[in-house]
């Protein structure tokens, strides 16, 4: 224990750090905010044990591990092009050699992997230009997964996924989207989820996956603009070694290589390419097409290329009598999602099935709609007009609308629900899937001490004909859209730490040298150490004690002095030095 310790010396230089790019390094560290660390002296000895030493190398690129290796082997300095990256994670000390804490780890890394620290040969030329066919098959991909996230997005309005304690959509959730044909399987479900949050569509907020105010809004665009502002974001949410400052990334067949000591990384490159193939910005063969290609120099994408051969948007459809809609192409994001307000998608593909229900126009009224509104949209819409027997079923659910009327009343704060059918009041009260709203008659009426929007959905869910009204018993629309988030700007992940940096950063603003003098003592009494004590006495003149440090407590260093066999106590404050037994 000297004052030229690596510890020491890492320790001076995180606590002369600014907070925020303490906090940074000590994330890239992987430290937790609830670490127990008083000071900086603490954090240095945690970010040279030799664990964290070894996971901050398997995060590290292969061109920075062979920078470290050769620092090792000459017993040199890092080469200046490296070092700031690896300064930034305290793995070099302020000469830009590695602390021996990190030579010894690479060492060891070196001998068990020689191959990861050493250069690897080119990958060759740029990666080769999708054919026709390849573009025509990526373009396909590319508009099955925009339609497949939009799905996503749009259902997650009106029910938002839910997820186990693990982060996974729960089994119920992933059997409704794969038996509704929203998705294929599990890993389709997982890559859109993922693509989704990278465009901040769709953002975790509790147990649930919730729609932000950006996805709402990306519901709105064309299929080019949507697969634009996705792509973009998978590319800008790649790692670092594979994505450059600049925003260009490296050619996938060259991703493999970048992290050689990370056992994680072959599934991660994997997954990436997975992704990148279904959103339409690779082939599976790792070509590339047209679109792709001003992207991956770090540009926007080139969308005239795979616009050319996305199918054309519509504006019509073809209304029949079984109370279905044809969509003979992709109809234009607008006109798609209020017809998914009124009816049912059966399927989707270039041709696209809706059909109407009474439920599903039920729920239309509910949410605003009017019999002339239906008529009018409908009407506009369709190529063959509106048959007879869904203009029937359309008169027949909005006459059937707010037979059931839910209030607050004003009295007793309680709900009431009433209704000019005494019979379906009735039926209301004995309905089993009710029971928990607690339902009282009286007066020719219901009450409940639910709150009346909670009593609303209950009813809706159960297909009675319900209106809400408000206090002057005007009809009020309700909407179940709750999962619509504030579009927020990525936090900058570092900020959860920066409570534990302004605390370590404080610690270091008191006398360093006392501190680490009682750091050294602490360290010597928990090991029961022998070791060598220099005290200052009165008359100004120093003395050496060797000491097998017993305690610390009040001031002053406890031990047995091996010179005298003696029990001997000293003053922290009189000593001055302390240094292990040669």
């Amino acid at each position: 224990m000297t004052d030229t310790s690596d510890e020491r010396a890492l320790a001076t230089w995180l606590t002369g750090l600014e907070p925020l790019d303490l906090a940074r390094l000590l994330l890239r560290r992987g430290v937790s905010a609830n670490a127990p660390f008083r000071d900086g002296f603490d954090v240095a000895e945690g970010l040279l044990d030799a664990a964290s030493v070894d996971r901050a190398l398997t995060a590290l690129p292969r061109s920075e591990l062979i920078a470290l290796g050769d620092a090792v082997r000459q017993s040199a300095a890092v080469d200046p092009a490296a070092r700031p990256a690896l300064r930034d994670l305290a793995l070099l000390r302020a000469d830009g050699r590695p602390f021996a804490a990190v030579a010894s780890a690479v060492a060891r890394a070196a001998t068990a992997r020689p191959s990861a620290f050493a250069p690897v040969e080119s990958t060759g030329p740029a990666p080769a230009a999708a054919d026709a066919a390849e573009s025509a098959a990526a373009a396909e991909r590319a508009a099955a997964s925009v339609g497949a996230l939009a799905d996503l997005v749009s259902m997650s309005l009106d029910q938002p996924l839910t997820v186990t304690a693990a982060g996974a959509v729960t089994a119920t959730d992933r059997r409704r989207l794969v038996e509704t044909h929203v998705v294929a399987d599990g890993d389709e479900l997982d890559d859109l989820l993922a693509l989704g949050a990278a465009t901040r569509l769709l953002v975790r907020a509790g147990r649930e996956w919730r729609v932000t105010e950006a996805g709402e809004a990306w519901l709105l665009g064309s299929a080019a603009a949507r697969w634009t502002a996705v792509a973009t974001s998978w590319r800008d949410a790649l790692p670092a070694p594979v994505r450059a400052s600049d925003g260009s990334f490296l050619p996938p067949d060259a991703w493999a290589v970048e992290r050689p000591l990370d056992p994680d990384w072959p599934a991660t490159v994997t997954t990436l390419r997975r992704r990148a193939v279904r959103w339409g910005l690779l082939t599976p063969t790792g070509a590339v097409p047209a679109w792709t290609t001003s992207l991956l120099r770090g540009g926007d994408p080139d969308t005239s290329a795979l616009a050319a051969l996305l199918p054309d948007e519509i504006d019509a459809i073809y209304l029949q009598a079984d109370l279905t809609a044809i969509a003979p192409g992709p109809l234009t994001s607008a006109l798609d999602l209020r017809l998914r307000t009124m009816a049912t998608r059966e399927s989707r593909a270039q041709a696209s099935t809706y059909r109407f229900s009474a439920e599903s126009l039920a729920a239309a009224v509910a949410a605003g709609e009017t019999a002339a509104s239906l008529r009018t949209f409908l009407e506009t819409l369709s190529l063959t007009g509106i048959p007879q027997p869904l203009a029937y079923l359309i008169d027949q659910v909005a006459a059937r609308h707010g037979l059931v009327r839910v209030g607050t009343d004003a009295a007793t704060g309680r709900t009431r629900v009433d209704s000019d059918d005494p019979q379906l009041l009735d039926t209301i009260a004995v309905d089993q899937s009710l029971r928990a709203m607690g339902f009282v008659s009286a007066d020719g009426r219901l009450t409940s001490r639910i709150p009346r929007d909670a009593v609303y959905w209950g009813l809706a869910d159960t297909r009675y004909p319900v209106v809400a009204v408000d206090a002057d018993g005007a009809v009020e629309p309700l909407h179940r859209r709750r999962s619509v988030v504030q579009a927020a700007l990525p936090s900058d992940p570092a900020t959860a730490l920066l409570p534990l940096a302004e605390a370590l950063r404080a610690s270091g603003d008191g006398d360093a040298d006392a501190a680490w003098l009682e750091r050294e003592l602490e360290q010597a009494v928990r090991a029961r150490a022998t070791v060598v004590v220099a005290v200052r006495l009165p008359d100004g003149s120093a003395r050496e004690f060797t000491l097998e440090a017993a305690g610390l407590g009040g001031g002053r260093l406890r031990g047995r002095d091996r010179a005298a066999d003696i029990e001997r106590t000293l003053p922290v404050s009189s000593i001055v030095g302390v240094r292990p037994l040669p």
